[in-house]
């Protein structure tokens, strides 16, 4: 409420009043106006972390359109998924020393402005070769999303105040393989397949835009020649301390890609549902993500980082367990197991994810871009692997699901003592 207090002056037998804002007004707005930066910088970073579901996932509906427009094999058309992701991981690990030499912004708008252009490239392309070749250009910007708002986090954000910020992006990034597919198949009804990467440029505007506006977070550092940068990741991979939460982080996500990758084939083919039946089912799981996501974000301060992770990693292996036991009927052994899995990993990404970083005083760009570059390489190898000819995918992705996370427990609880944590 707008409260003034009026003082009166007496000046050569006149009166004149004048207006003074509370104190109590002014620290009001002050907090409304932090509140404010923060929302949208947790909009922003969410935005950041989306790039690669929202250039992904939106232009799943459109490759068997492009199979038949261009008279292609599916082989062809699905390179320009497969070299997206290489380049995008690939441009990960030089977006990171970049940024910790230059600062953030620097390099980030760079990224944004190339994946903008290549968005336009991708629509425009009157051939597959001219869309593979755009869409490795779209994975190289992508790639700056992702390696640098984790860094901005560390930058910006105190220890416990990051944890729950990272709880709330990682809440608003699962909603992202939920709307994405849907997106582009209303585009695909009502207009055509290069109006999806328009809409991808249109994004990539939005999150440049943020970006512009934000204050840079990281200053950047004097000059320094290739040697440094080695010797930064040098510094990155020696310390034992987060390249064991990378580790712990990086395994115990290969069930969800090997899910990400098989489940077309286990609820289609296998237990003949429809497509749309599919898309519930697929959806579900996002959903499960979120929760536990937000079950971190409400709880995580009362339940403490380290119970929580070690909740994570036990909730895999016995989500794993679950579906090996084959004791559920129907789509429902695969769905919950997997349901099960999916909470434990939004339930323990965020705090890792904040650990990890506490683990570096320096180099938070490099660190960053280790641990995505490290999350989505072995994602990628577990997408491979599930493709292979197994017998029964499902029984393959419950090994995978218990050996990745008792893995991960194991090393976990053996690295946690060791770690370095921050009073909250």
């Amino acid at each position: 409420m707008l409260l003034f207090r009026r003082t009166r002056v007496r000046r050569n037998d006149s009166e004149i009043c004048n207006n003074e804002v509370d104190e109590e007004f002014l620290r009001h707005h002050q907090q409304y106006g932090v509140a404010i930066n923060m929302t949208a910088f947790v909009l922003l970073l969410a935005l950041l972390t989306a790039f690669p579901p929202l250039a992904t996932d939106m232009y799943l509906p459109a490759i068997p359109l492009l199979v038949e427009v261009w008279n292609q094999p599916l082989s062809i058309v699905n390179l320009t998924l497969v070299l997206f992701f290489v380049t995008y991981c690939v441009s990960l690990l030089i977006y990171g020393p970049l940024s910790d030499r230059f600062g953030r912004k620097p390099p980030l708008i760079s990224g944004l402005l190339l994946f903008i252009l290549a968005s336009l490239l991708c629509a425009f392309s009157g051939s597959i070769s001219m869309l593979i070749g755009a869409r490795i250009l779209q994975g190289m910007g992508a790639g700056a999303a992702s390696a640098i708002s984790l860094a901005m986090a560390r930058d910006k954000l105190e220890s416990g105040i990051r944890e729950r910020v990272l709880s709330q992006v990682s809440v608003i990034m699962a909603i992202a393989p939920m709307v994405s597919p849907m997106i582009g198949s209303i585009i695909l009804e009502y207009t055509s397949w290069p109006w999806i990467f328009i809409c991808q440029g249109i994004m990539g505007g939005i999150a440049l835009l943020g970006v512009v506006k934000t204050p840079e977070t990281h200053p950047g550092r004097e000059a320094e020649g290739a040697s440094l940068h080695i010797q930064r990741y040098v510094r990155v991979l020696g310390n034992y301390r987060l390249m064991g939460v990378v580790a712990c982080n990086a395994a115990i996500a290969l069930p969800l890609f090997a899910f990400i990758a098989s489940s077309s084939f286990i609820y289609i083919s296998t237990f003949q549902m429809s497509e749309t039946l599919f898309a519930v089912f697929f959806g579900a799981n996002a959903c499960c993500f979120m929760a536990g996501a937000m079950t971190c974000m409400r709880f995580g301060k009362k339940i403490g980082t380290l119970r929580m992770i070690t909740a994570g990693y036990t909730g895999v292996v016995l989500g794993g367990l679950l579906m090996f036991a084959g004791i559920l009927g129907g789509p429902w052994q695969f769905a919950i197991p997997m349901g099960m899995i999916t909470f434990s990993l939004g339930l323990s990404r965020p705090p890792s994810n904040n650990l990890a970083l506490e683990q570096v005083s320096q180099d938070a760009g490099t660190a960053s871009s280790t641990m995505v570059f490290s999350y989505f390489i072995c994602g990628a190898l577990a997408m491979l692997a599930v493709s292979l000819d197994w017998s029964d995918k499902i029984d393959f992705t419950a090994i995978l699901a218990t050996s990745s996370g008792l893995f991960s427990l194991l090393l976990w609880l053996i690295l946690k003592n060791h770690l370095w944590l921050t009073a909250k």
